[in-house]
């Protein structure tokens, strides 16, 4: 069994990936006039923000302070459009709550500010489950980099190959392969093939129900 679980968040512990799709896909088209599609905004969407921005646009087209505000104000619109279906994916909070029973340790590794993670913690009470928190604002490189997951077990206290990492992207199992960690793959928002790096994926599955420790 492994001792401790690391859980990155949106599209992992909520299913909202398409609304983030929106939000961006709006600033990104409309305010920003973006020659860009649906579907690529969703492949532009791992990592940081300034990182997404950097990659449609280029680096140095945004100064830092107009990076932070972009990001803040997609924010806003996803929280505004996804507060009304805010709630955990199917079978998460038996899982959770089998877990902290166990006595597995948890923490969230994300690449989300904490402006969002806070939203989520939050409102659905999860602060008892994940003490641990990483997020954008904690890492100097983002995902696939390993060190949003390698600062989280560290801080947890755990060996890196006693940690299991749930993702919902091909790049956060990357990062979690790059780590030394397994990874259980929750396909929210891509489809098995989509991922690239499956060697250390001991699972697809589509929600928590039913999912025994591991």
């Amino acid at each position: 069994m492994y001792t401790a679980y690391i859980f990155d968040l949106n599209g992992t512990i909520i299913d909202d990936m398409q609304f983030h799709a929106k939000a961006w896909y709006d600033i990104l088209t409309h305010d920003l006039n973006a020659k860009i599609t649906f579907e690529e905004t969703i492949l532009q969407m791992y990592g940081k923000n300034s990182e997404l921005l950097e990659r449609v646009f280029g680096k140095g087209y945004f100064s830092e302070e107009e990076m932070e505000a972009l990001s803040f104000e997609k924010e806003k619109r996803y929280q505004a459009a996804f507060k009304p279906h805010l709630k955990l994916i199917d079978g998460l909070g038996e899982f959770l709550e089998a877990a902290q029973q166990a006595g597995i340790k948890m923490a969230i590794g994300s690449a989300a500010i904490p402006f969002n993670i806070d939203f989520i913690l939050d409102n659905l009470h999860l602060r008892k489950y994940f003490p641990i928190v990483v997020s954008a604002d904690d890492v100097v490189l983002s995902k696939p980099d390993p060190e949003t997951f390698t600062k989280a077990a560290n801080i947890l206290g755990v060996p890196y190959n006693e940690c299991l990492v749930f993702e919902d992207s091909p790049k956060g199992v990357e990062a979690a392969k790059n780590a030394g960690m397994d990874a259980l793959a929750i396909t929210t928002l891509h489809t098995p093939d989509e991922f690239h790096i499956t060697d250390n994926v001991i699972k697809f599955v589509t929600d928590y129900n039913g999912l025994a420790l591991l």
